[in-house]
């Protein structure tokens, strides 16, 4: 696993009202169905219902000593590295949250928990473009195409 991270994504109450603080320090963000993408240098910073950022990890959100209402991404650039990421984790002790499968995006994913209960997301996502470096870049959502 490169030692990189691709997304942090936030899990909020309101995405509206999160989208509009940041707004006000600053950053800009695209919205689409319901999620709120900035680009932050070499990653993407992302607000999403905390409910359904939950549910997509495959764990509980149980408030206080549970889900911590974040997960890490890690973007790859196969759905075979998916699958070798996820077996690696699991070998290396993770708690597997949600196995590798389709995603509504168009991608593949799974998720897992490390021992402290952190969730990571490992995703190939046609739609977000990796440098060779490993670098992010989301895309302009409001380009033709």
């Amino acid at each position: 696993m490169e030692q990189r991270i691709s997304l942090v994504t936030l899990g909020v109450t309101d995405v509206a009202r999160a989208r509009a603080f940041y707004s006000r320090l600053g950053w800009r963000g695209q919205e689409v169905e319901e999620t709120v993408f900035f680009q932050a240098g070499g990653l993407a910073l992302v607000l999403w219902g905390r409910q359904k950022l939950a549910d997509d990890a495959g764990v509980d959100d149980a408030g206080a000593g549970g889900f911590g209402g974040m997960t890490l991404a890690q973007n790859v650039r196969s759905r075979a590295e998916v699958d070798e990421l996820m077996g690696a984790a699991a070998d290396a002790g993770a708690a597997v949250t949600r196995p590798a499968r389709e995603t509504f995006y168009g991608g593949y994913a799974g998720c897992f928990a490390d021992p402290d209960g952190h969730v990571w997301e490992i995703a190939w996502n046609p739609g977000f473009p990796l440098a060779d470096d490993g670098t992010l870049t989301v895309p302009d959502f409001d380009a033709p195409g």
